[in-house]
């Protein structure tokens, strides 16, 4: 048998390899512009297309594990980022998405330490995130005050430290870095919602209302929780119209609940519509004639209209029914949860 030439052997294999290496670059390029554009299930195909032609590619493994942990496959991004670190364990672009793996999978500690080594962009942003979620503030104060001057437009980073002086109790800054999280991502629903109540506990019913609308635009589910939360600051906002016609609502799916009654008697009470005030406590004294406590502020609704003889005495009927109202007489207003 005549013997085949080895340089054609040799060209053959170099021919091979050359075609071999063009498929994975082709590959992964491929994959890259779909999962830019979105298209993770069909980048991680032509990522897994690329490690067919080459498994030791470190950037197809790397590549297909991000991918896999925007899908949140957690586990099989972290067999492509694990086979990786075998492969070549130094490398930075490998420490980052291993940091981003920890990160979220709320592996704090782990996320901290990849986080240092990295020193990455994204490395004080994931560290300070990382402290606030171990409730450790101070830390994440500090961190997060360094991401937002590498990246001022970090709507994460922004929102995080707004929470962080939420719980340091300072809301000056608090509602601050909230008003500013929301700017920097509207399409936040639930951000809007959370700044929406922020707003009401204080008292500034007019911005209140804004991120309530804010929130509905954005996709925040209409629970029985959200109208009711709205109907209320459309109250206190003195939008009295708007807000019974919202909380008539809930007190239609809630099948009159007593206490969302009693609580919107006494919203009316304290925004001086005693009138309506008094039909809500006649409501509940409908449903429980031996409810002093609404017997007794329907009484002091009717004085505040000026029907003070037959307030006093609706008073002092639900005073017999309930002796320990009586510390009440001399209060000018009732408190919650009488």
């Amino acid at each position: 048998m005549k013997a085949f030439p080895l340089f054609l052997v040799f060209a053959f294999l170099s021919l091979q390899g050359i075609a071999q290496s063009d498929s994975v670059a082709y590959y992964l390029a491929s994959g890259k512009q779909k999962m830019e554009a979105g298209l993770n299930n069909a980048a991680s195909i032509d990522f897994a297309k690329a490690l067919e032609f080459d498994p030791q590619s470190v950037e197809a493994l790397i590549a297909n594990g991000n991918v896999n942990m925007k899908m949140y496959r957690l586990y099989e991004a972290e067999q492509n980022f694990k086979k990786a670190s075998e492969i070549q364990p130094g490398n930075k672009e490998l420490t980052k998405s291993l940091m981003n793996l920890s990160f979220n999978a709320r592996q704090h500690k782990k996320a901290i330490e990849l986080a240092e080594k990295c020193d990455c962009e994204e490395s004080d942003r994931i560290i300070g995130i990382s402290y606030f979620r171990m409730e450790n503030y101070g830390k994440a104060l500090t961190y997060l005050q360094n991401a937002l001057k590498k990246n001022e437009s970090d709507a994460e980073a922004v929102y995080t430290i707004a929470r962080t002086y939420m719980e340091l109790e300072n809301t000056k800054e608090m509602l601050a870095y909230y008003a500013k999280a929301v700017t920097l991502a509207p399409e936040k629903g639930i951000w809007h919602y959370e700044l929406a109540l922020l707003y009401y506990n204080a008292d500034d019913f007019k911005n209140s209302l804004k991120e309530f609308e804010l929130a509905r635009n954005n996709g925040y589910r209409e629970s029985n929780d959200f109208i009711e939360n709205y109907g209320f600051c459309l109250l206190y906002a003195g939008e009295k119209e708007a807000a019974l016609k919202a909380l008539a609502d809930v007190l239609e799916r809630k099948a009159n609940n007593p206490t969302l009654l009693a609580d919107i008697a006494y919203g009316l009470y304290l925004t001086k519509n005693y009138k309506d005030a008094i039909s809500f406590y006649d409501k509940l004294l409908k449903a429980n004639p031996t409810d002093a406590s609404s017997m007794y502020m329907a009484g002091m609704a009717f004085q505040k209209m000026g029907e003070k003889q037959k307030g006093q005495a609706i008073c002092d009927k639900a005073i017999e029914m309930n002796p320990a109202l009586a510390k009440n007489r001399q209060k000018k207003e009732m408190p919650m949860g009488l």
